[in-house]
């Protein structure tokens, strides 16, 4: 029978049942009811047939089939059953650092927020993937696991260095439990990297300072959303990453108290949390809501909507004001919040509820969340009415503390 053309190939239609295109050598065309058109190659090793699929047409076209159906000749010659190659590498590939660890990833990600598990994919990723994301993962040794972390200790990321360790253990640990390794490479690590200097999180906490600092916000251009996002941080002293990642179906702009409802799946301590809007802050999402409003996140990345904002974009825009990052950053407004409430005399349940920092005490925090929402109401519009004076550079009064 003469060989296939492209002509043939293109013209073929689907029928009731599928049917075959023969080549040449065992390759055919195999044509399904769907009008999808499949290279399969068939060959006899030990007198038993054997099936290997070549890919679709047109991604696969004639000429490239043959080639394929050569390589797998070759293989027959020397004795390699190509299936079985395939099988092999397809199990190999499976057990990589990097298979394991988006299936780690995978099981963990209804149990961690979703700025911590972006953070979680960004250190094996980025970090640990180019290096030992294709290697077995039962093969890594410690010497391997060692080279890729100071790759970013040459960068001047320390503190990363030591996280991306940290996320590896966890990565062979599930490995061992699974029975894909023997062994830990991370635990043998302990000294291999240079300390990490502990500094707290930068913040501006002078009520002049905050003045001034309130001004440049005002005074930032930049994407609207960025804009917003970074109005918004001081008034409402959430986490980073719960901001970046909240969606407009969470907020209550038009009640009688406008609120922002933060599920628990998005909170550190995996409890939901009610943040209360003041006016200030209804006014700028009121404005924000025609730009990326109604549905889906208040802050998209540019690059893609189903994303939000990168976790350097707000202390990017604090950079571009002038402040280092031994000033302020966008954890910063959390400390800076903290420091002038309690100065002013505020209830350190009242500021720590606010801040969700998690009750040890289960029976009082069941009760300070019921019971003290009025107050921290009273207390964020408080709040936003004295970043207003000292925005406007007036004498510092101090706040007016709830009841």
């Amino acid at each position: 029978m003469p060989a296939l053309t492209e002509i043939q190939i293109r013209g073929a239609k689907p029928r009731e049942k599928p049917y075959k295109l023969k080549d040449d050598r065992g390759l055919y065309l195999l044509i399904q009811p769907t009008g999808a058109k499949l290279w399969r190659f068939r060959y006899y090793p030990d007198g038993k047939e054997n099936m290997l699929s070549l890919g679709t047409y047109p991604e696969v076209t004639l000429k490239l089939a043959r080639e394929r159906r050569e390589d797998a000749r070759r293989q027959l010659a020397n004795g390699i059953n190509p299936s079985a190659e395939r099988r092999a590498s397809r199990e190999a590939r499976a057990l990589t650092f990097k298979a394991v660890s988006l299936e780690y990833l995978e099981r963990q990600r209804e149990k961690l927020t979703l700025s911590t598990f972006e953070k979680s994919r960004w250190l094996l990723e980025d970090q640990l993937f180019p290096w030992i994301g294709d290697l077995p993962i039962a093969n890594i040794e410690a010497p391997e696991l060692l080279a890729a972390l100071r790759r970013i200790e040459a960068r001047g990321r320390h503190e990363t260095a030591h996280r991306a360790k940290q996320k590896a253990g966890q990565v062979f640990r599930y490995a061992i439990a699974t029975g894909r390794a023997k062994r830990n490479p991370a635990t043998d690590l302990r000294e291999a990297l240079a300390p990490v200097v502990t500094n707290h999180r930068a913040a501006v906490t002078d009520p002049a300072q905050i003045g001034e600092l309130m001004r440049a916000i005002e005074g930032y251009h930049g994407q609207p959303s960025t804009e917003v996002a970074l109005r918004l941080a001081p008034l409402l002293f959430v986490r980073p990453g719960e901001l970046r990642n909240a969606r407009w179906e969470e907020f209550d702009l038009q009640g009688k108290d406008p609120e922002w409802r933060i599920p628990r799946e998005r909170m550190k301590m995996r409890e939901a949390h009610v943040v209360p809007l003041s006016r200030q802050a209804v006014a700028l999402l009121e404005g924000l809501y025609p730009i990326t409003g109604p549905h889906g996140l208040l802050f998209p990345s540019l690059t893609s909507g189903a994303r939000p904002i990168s976790e350097n974009t707000l202390n990017g825009a604090l950079r571009r004001l002038g402040y280092s990052s031994d000033q302020m950053t966008a954890h910063g407004f959390r400390a800076m919040a903290s420091t002038c409430l309690n100065e002013q005399g505020y209830s350190p349940d009242v500021i720590e509820l606010q801040l969700a920092h998690k009750e040890r005490n289960k029976v009082r925090a069941a009760y300070n969340r019921a019971s003290r929402l009025a107050d921290r109401r009273k207390m964020m519009q408080a709040w936003a009415d004295y970043l207003d004076v000292l925005k406007a550079g007036a004498k510092v009064i101090p706040l007016r503390k709830a009841g």
